[in-house]
C-alpha cells in the first residue's frame, strides 16, 4: 500500500468542507491547514472563523491564516511543513510560483467547473445563467494563471430544471471526494494522465455582482428564469413592484398562454398558484419573493398579505429604480 501522503489544505468557504474531510477520513497526514483570516459576520459584525478553519479545529490540526502568501515569512512557514503536495479548494487567493513549486508534487485544485469552461470566481452561477445542461468538478494541476493547469480528474453532473446556485453548490461541494483521493494515489505512484485545457473553449466566470440583480422582464422566459435560479443565494434577483424593490428567490416557467393584451411586466394572475408574469416571450411564474425588511415567503402567503395584487393592471416596473 502507498505511504501515506504529507498534506497542506487550503480553502475557506463551506464548499471547501467536504473536500478537507474525505483528506480527514483518509490514510493521509494533513500537516496544515491554510485558510483566509477570520472577518466579521453576521448583524454583530463579530470575527467569524471560516468554515474550514471549524472543521479543522475541531480534528486538531494546525490552522495558519496569513493575509497573504506573498509575504516571505508566510512563505518560509509553509515550506517548514515539507508536505508532499498542497490541495487548494476555494481558497481566496492566488499561489504565487514559488508557493506552486514548494510541494514536491506540487499543488492540485478542486474546481466547481467542467473546465476549461468557466474559469473564476464564479463557476457554478454562470453555468445556470448561460443555460449549460451539465456541469462539475475538475481537479486539476495548478500552474501560474487562473484555473490554467493541466486537467488530472473530471466527473460530470446534470443541471436540474429551476436548480438554484444554492442547491447546486451542495450537490457538487462533495461529487470530486473519490476522484480526489484517486488523484493523489495516481500522482504518487506516478500514474497520473494530464490533460492540458483547450484555450478555445475556456469562458471567464466572472465575480457576480448586484447590479446584475434586477431582473430584465422583456428578455425571454428561460432568461429570466436563469437569472432567478443563478442569483439564489446571492445577489437575489430583484423586480421593482410601484415603491418596493422586491427580492426573487425562486420561480418557474409557466405553460400558460397569453394573449397580446398582455406586456412584460404585467402580472397577468397572482393566486395560491403563484404570480405570473409576462415576459418577453413567455411567462414567469414567481413562488418565493420576500419585500424590504420582511422574512421570505410563499407567493401565496404574499399574495394572500396584499390582495390587490390579484386585480388587474398590476406590473413590475421594466428597470430598477434609481
Amino acid at each position: 500500500m502507498p505511504k501515506s501522503l504529507k498534506i497542506i489544505f487550503a480553502g475557506t468557504p463551506d464548499f471547501a468542507v467536504p473536500s478537507l474531510q474525505s483528506l480527514i477520513d483518509s490514510p493521509h497526514d494533513i500537516v496544515a491547514v491554510y485558510t483566509q483570516p477570520d472577518r466579521p459576520a453576521g448583524r454583530g459584525r463579530k470575527l467569524t472563523a471560516s468554515p474550514v478553519k471549524q472543521c479543522a479545529e475541531q480534528v486538531g490540526i494546525a490552522v495558519e491564516q496569513p493575509e497573504s502568501l506573498k509575504d516571505e515569512e508566510a512563505q518560509q512557514c509553509l515550506a517548514n511543513y515539507e508536505a508532499d503536495i498542497m490541495v487548494v479548494v476555494a481558497y481566496g487567493q492566488l499561489l504565487p510560483p514559488v508557493v506552486l513549486a514548494m510541494p514536491r508534487l506540487g499543488c492540485i485544485n478542486v474546481h466547481a467547473s467542467l473546465l476549461p469552461r468557466w474559469r473564476g470566481a464564479a463557476p457554478i452561477q454562470r453555468a445556470i445563467v448561460a443555460g449549460d445542461s451539465e456541469t462539475g468538478v475538475t481537479i486539476m494541476q495548478m500552474a501560474k494563471g487562473l484555473d490554467t493547469g493541466d486537467m488530472l480528474a473530471k466527473v460530470t453532473t446534470p443541471i436540474e430544471p429551476n436548480e438554484t446556485a444554492a442547491e447546486l453548490h451542495d450537490r457538487l461541494a462533495p461529487l470530486g471526494n473519490e476522484a480526489l483521493l484517486d488523484v493523489l494515489t495516481q500522482l504518487q505512484d506516478g500514474t497520473a494522465n494530464p490533460q492540458v485545457q483547450d484555450e478555445a473553449q475556456t469562458c471567464y466566470a466572472a465575480k457576480l455582482s448586484k447590479d446584475e440583480a434586477p431582473l430584465d422582464w422583456c428578455a425571454k422566459v428561460e432568461v429570466v428564469q436563469r437569472q432567478v435560479s443563478a442569483f439564489n443565494p446571492f445577489p437575489v434577483a430583484t423586480a421593482q413592484l410601484g415603491e418596493e424593490t422586491l427580492r426573487i428567490w425562486r420561480s418557474q416557467i409557466s405553460d400558460e398562454i397569453t394573449t397580446e393584451k398582455f406586456s412584460a411586466g404585467d402580472i397577468i394572475r397572482a393566486d395560491k398558484k403563484g404570480i405570473a408574469v409576462q415576459t418577453g416571450a413567455g411567462v414567469l411564474t414567481i413562488l418565493e419573493l420576500q419585500a424590504p425588511g420582511k422574512k421570505r415567503l410563499s407567493a401565496a402567503d404574499f399574495v394572500n398579505s396584499r390582495p390587490a395584487l390579484r386585480e388587474a393592471g398590476n406590473c413590475f416596473q421594466l428597470g430598477e429604480k434609481s
